[in-house]
């Protein structure tokens, strides 16, 4: 590959990352969420393959420990999902309740909501990462 594309993955990477976290923020305001975060970041992981294949965006942090991240969002997701349970109200019931004083952080709502929807774009971005080196290591096997 030619210089040209390798130097628009990497000046892409950290607008993508910002833009997953430009539509998990927004999700509490307006329509947005950790599903669609997740993937756009990924998505920003994925050029870097392109552009380099496997060897560079392999010894990325969030490639090494992609595995690490999709269990973490896992376990906050489910630990927000059913923790309401053990206080004898339904599932994913959010907290603080309607009416109640809530903790902001700028125009940020601190619910239970913005917690599982961070656990689901943990889930989703250190999966789809996962196996885009999967993938990538696998084609790379075979060319060999």
């Amino acid at each position: 590959m030619s210089v040209m594309p390798r130097a628009v993955a990497r000046l892409l990477l950290p607008v993508t990352m910002m833009v997953a976290a430009a539509i998990l923020i927004k999700g509490y305001a307006d329509v947005g969420d950790g599903f669609s975060a997740g993937i756009v970041a990924s998505l920003g992981v994925l050029l870097q393959y392109v552009a380099y294949g496997p060897a560079l965006p392999g010894k990325l942090a969030v490639v090494r420990h992609a595995t690490m991240i999709s269990l973490a969002g896992l376990f906050l997701a489910l630990s927000v999902a059913f923790v309401p349970v053990f206080f004898g109200d339904p599932v994913l019931t959010q907290y603080p309740r309607p009416g109640k004083h809530v903790i902001h952080i700028g125009s940020i709502e601190l619910l239970t909501a913005v917690a599982f929807d961070i656990g689901v774009f943990l889930l989703v971005f250190g999966f789809a990462v996962g196996v885009i080196d999967l993938i990538a290591r696998t084609i790379e096997r075979g060319q060999r």
